[in-house]
């Protein structure tokens, strides 16, 4: 079926191999061809604008007309495709699992075309970058370089859908949201009236959910595929399937020339940086990396939470614009010309002058540091040590027996406050902030004091620093701990903490990354084990990568806790199955910290230059 449109667009329903036709618009120079493609398959409709198609000059979002005339102008046939179920095309949509096949025939359907010069790109932001990795783990023919922006999941169970066991709950109010605006929804007056009329922060109140009795009830094929999501608590086949588990096809990937970007305030850092070092390692075609201090792709702003980075942090700083990044990117693969770029481009926050600005932000400021690659080779992996007496230090423990223990309560869960997190809103959103509670984030109640002063919040810090230092790479925690429940989880922040101010005369604690473990999966996230009262384990908490100047003066902090509400689902603690749990218990959770079992946080050290 092929339906005229508008001069240079035409649309057609393209089968797949199943038989399931999907939209795809399609615009062409306006000359002979054939010519190489630049391909975006997305869920948010082939036709409208996406809102950080914009540059730091004109936050006005370009349209799809404006967007695929850059690059018909240089050449390109420009195609936008809706994924299976959404909008104008055919089929179920479930969530993720399809796009692989889905991507892998619509390149061969490109091929077969007479305008097709047999060159395929990819590009896209978010589930359109997770598109686009799925696609790549077929190898589709044709397919020569991708800019996957925020997403393409490595390993969706320790990033993206869950983090390391704990259930992302951006989840649920995605679910929502796109419910909603669903082809199932628009034919039923009823469904999405039903949809719009529920509450998503009062549902948020009364977790955990069961079917029948969430807020997406209404819609039964999106309340089917989030419960099946919250449901697969361990690492098993369900985790392993194409569309959700890049690290598993790296071996077999396309060779693509890849650009993995994301930020730290994004959930998909982890994911990018896994990408590239893996792809890297299986020596598939050549990667590259950018990670900005943004919220999910907001690369033309500034601001961040109630946060200032300054003018330089915008990708346009240096890009010119990501419009014209991504051209050039896709000219210098299929023209065989020199690329410029570094390996690894990332922002480093810190360095401003920490005064309050006009619009009442934190001035944070910083730089963009071209490395050679990922970690920096130059970067040395530090421990600094938990101490009972609430240091973080580099002097290793000497105590016998030391450990701190609290007890946490899942009816009163550690709230939210930023973070690298996106798609929960209206009831959190990321960015950087103050750990303090206020009353704008949910589940903060007064006097609304710093989080660090909760009785389940175990604060470390190092003494104030003599000399700049700056910390650029992985970050991880290792842990000795216990619990008397049969399970529990593990959450870990790293802070920069700025001293007192005439602006921030109690200082401010921002927040730089953090991470969750949920206990039953530490030794083996295939094979989850209950715990015995009081029996030690070690764990590793695995944080989303950063990079961050804390200057002399500053305070590096680690805070450990057991909640992270609403970013992830609660631990009920009493090792009921994942999304059945009817029950809460209080754990007495301990974190041990002597000679014996040493907890750290290992910070990559980056000499200042």
């Amino acid at each position: 079926m092929q339906n005229t449109l508008p001069e240079q667009l035409t649309t057609e329903l393209v089968a797949m191999r199943d038989g399931v036709r999907l939209a795809t618009d399609i615009r062409r120079p306006d000359r002979p061809g054939p010519f190489p493609v630049v391909l975006e398959r997305t869920p948010y409709g082939r036709d409208q604008t996406s809102r950080s198609e914009l540059t730091a000059a004109n936050p006005q979002p370009m349209g799809r007309d404006a967007l695929a005339k850059l690059f018909t102008d240089h050449g390109y046939a420009v195609v936008f495709q809706d994924t299976r179920g959404r909008h104008g095309s055919e089929g179920r949509f479930i969530k993720y699992l399809s796009d692989g096949e889905d991507g892998f025939d619509t390149c061969a359907w490109l091929r077969s075309q007479p305008w097709c010069d047999g060159r395929i790109v990819t590009m896209g932001l978010s589930y359109a970058a997770h598109t686009q990795a799925a696609l790549g783990c077929l190898d589709p023919p044709g397919l020569l370089a991708q800019v996957l922006d925020c997403g393409g999941f490595a390993n969706a169970w320790e990033g993206g859908i869950r983090q390391f066991g704990a259930l992302e709950l951006k989840q649920a109010t995605w679910a929502h949201k796109q419910a909603i605006l669903s082809p199932e929804a628009a034919a039923d007056p009823v469904m999405r009236a039903a949809l719009q009329a529920e509450d998503i922060r009062a549902w948020f109140h009364r977790m955990p959910w069961r079917p029948g009795h969430s807020p997406l009830r209404h819609h039964p094929d999106y309340e089917a595929y989030f419960f099946e999501q919250w449901r697969q608590g361990a690492f098993g086949p369900y985790w392993q399937q194409l569309g959700i588990w890049a690290a598993g096809y790296y071996a077999r990937y396309s060779p693509a020339n890849c650009v993995h970007m994301s930020s730290w305030f994004d959930p998909y850092a982890l994911t990018a940086t896994r990408n590239y070092t893996g792809l890297k390692a299986a020596k598939r075609g050549t990667q590259r990396l950018i990670l900005g201090p943004w919220t999910h792709g907001d690369r033309s702003q500034t601001h961040f939470g109630d946060v200032e980075f300054g003018p330089a942090a915008t990708i346009d700083s240096w890009a010119g614009d990501w419009a014209h990044y991504r051209l050039r990117h896709f000219q210098s693969v299929l023209h065989a010309t020199p690329n410029p770029e570094p390996a690894v481009r990332v922002f480093a926050m810190g360095g401003g002058s920490g005064r309050r600005d006009s619009a009442g932000r934190l001035q944070h400021g910083g730089r963009w540091l071209s490395l050679s690659d990922w970690p920096a080779p130059e970067a040395t992996p530090t421990p600094f040590y938990l101490k009972s007496d609430g240091q973080l230090s580099p002097t290793r423990p000497v105590e016998i027996g030391a450990a701190l223990a609290y007890d946490f309560d899942p009816a009163h869960p550690v709230p939210t406050i930023g973070g690298n997190l996106t798609s929960l809103e209206p009831v959190a959103r990321g960015g950087a902030w103050n750990q303090v509670e206020a009353p704008e984030f949910f589940g903060c109640t007064p006097p609304y004091l710093p989080l660090a002063s909760r009785s389940d919040v175990l604060a470390f810090q190092t003494a104030c620093l003599t000399d700049d230092m700056q910390v650029v790479g992985p970050i991880e925690a290792t842990l000795w701990v216990s619990t008397n429940a049969p399970d529990t989880d593990f959450t870990a922040k790293l802070l920069d903490v700025y001293p007192p101010s005439p602006d921030y005369p109690q200082g401010y604690a921002m927040l730089l990354t953090d991470s969750i473990l949920r206990l039953r999966y530490a030794e083996d996230p295939t094979t989850p084990r209950l715990r015995q009262p009081g029996e030690i384990v070690q764990i590793r908490l695995v944080l989303p990568p950063t990079a961050n100047l804390f200057r002399a003066g500053h305070r590096v902090r680690l805070d450990i806790s057991s909640s992270n509400f609403p970013k992830f689902d609660v631990n009920p603690n009493t090792g009921e199955p994942e999304g059945l749990a009817r029950r809460r218990q209080v754990a007495v959770n301990t974190v041990h910290m002597d000679a014996d079992r040493p907890s750290h946080v290992l910070l990559p050290l980056l000499p200042v230059r």
